[in-house]
């Protein structure tokens, strides 16, 4: 009896680590979007908090528009915020998680060399 029982009391917390664990890694995927979409893709904030919105709903991610602010200077965008997802850590038995992020992407607004290649034309295309 002691064995089934240190065996569900086993299997309970494997469940939960594994529940909080997938949702740590779509939290981390999403930061890395937002960041990569602050860094090299959106020219305005407009857009840049579209594509936010855009990123979360493709990661299941329950941000509201309300739910994030960002800043912008010369040389970094700054997006900041928070959502919170239940998660079930037991069965029956959901956890209301909060997830913060501040997402600090550098911006690089220095025009390129003349001469130097084109990042969006494929090697070798003439330039």
């Amino acid at each position: 009896m002691k064995l089934i029982i240190k065996l569900v009391i086993t299997a309970l917390i494997a469940n939960a680590l594994f529940r909080v664990g997938t949702e740590y890694v779509v939290y981390y995927n999403f930061r890395d979007s937002v960041r990569e979409e602050a860094m090299f893709r959106a020219k305005n904030d407009e857009e840049l908090g579209r594509r936010i919105m855009e990123i979360a709903r493709t990661h299941d991610v329950p941000l509201t528009a309300d739910g994030f602010t960002m800043r912008r200077g010369l040389r970094e965008a700054i997006v900041e915020g928070s959502y919170v997802k239940p998660i079930e850590l037991a069965p029956g038995f959901p956890y209301k998680w909060r997830f913060d992020f501040e997402i600090q992407a550098y911006l690089n607004g220095v025009p390129p060399l003349a001469g130097a290649p084109n990042p969006k034309t494929p090697p070798g295309a003439p330039q």
